[in-house]
């Protein structure tokens, strides 16, 4: 299929990946960076504060903590991520959707992941054994690490699409219909 043949989405859909995909993307952003605020500073908080992990909540996890062990609360982030990438990939085209993609299907496993976790804090059933909630890479890589991995491996493909997205041909915003883009200005002949 050629890149002239490719079918924007119609209706709601449509109007996002196209004359609203600037906003619907930059609030998408504002979330991403709100969750890695949050693992920022449980980061800091294990390992420039010597805090427990257990004592270790992040942000909202201080006033609230019963948020951190909520595990419907991550699972429901993750799908989150996940709803956005699919719905937002409309807008992308060329090397922006490849890269968007790939952000995509690593953010499917760290959705699966998550899925995981939440089916075990919901059923009582333990992965291998384990006292709590654990996912499969967790067997080898301990969770706060994990998930500061995951989020920089979902994160990374995400912003080269984005700034790729921002610097699109022209042919690439008539395949989506998308005003991201700026168009670039020749440069000016020196006088």
């Amino acid at each position: 299929m050629s890149t002239s043949e490719i079918a924007r989405p119609a209706g709601f859909l449509g109007g996002l990946n196209s004359r609203y995909h600037n906003r619907a993307l930059a609030v998408f952003m504002l979330i991403v960076i709100a969750h890695w605020a949050e693992h920022i500073v449980q980061a800091v908080q294990i390992y420039g504060f010597g805090w427990p992990a257990a004592k270790a909540r992040g942000v909202l996890g201080m006033p609230f903590p019963w948020l951190i062990s909520q595990e419907w609360l991550h699972y429901g982030y993750a799908l989150v991520m996940l709803v956005f990438l699919w719905v937002l990939r409309h807008g992308f085209a060329g090397r922006s959707r490849q890269w968007w993609n790939l952000a995509l299907g690593i953010q499917f496993w760290h959705h699966i992941e998550h899925l995981l976790l939440f089916v075990q804090a919901q059923s009582g059933w333990r992965l291998a054994g384990q006292k709590v909630p654990t996912s499969i890479i967790q067997l080898l890589v301990p969770r706060v690490e994990l998930h500061l991995f995951y989020n920089t491996i979902v994160t990374i493909p995400m912003i080269v699409a984005v700034i790729l997205h921002r610097r699109a041909s022209a042919a690439e915003r008539e395949i989506t219909g998308c005003s991201c883009g700026v168009p670039r200005r020749p440069a000016l002949a020196a006088s």
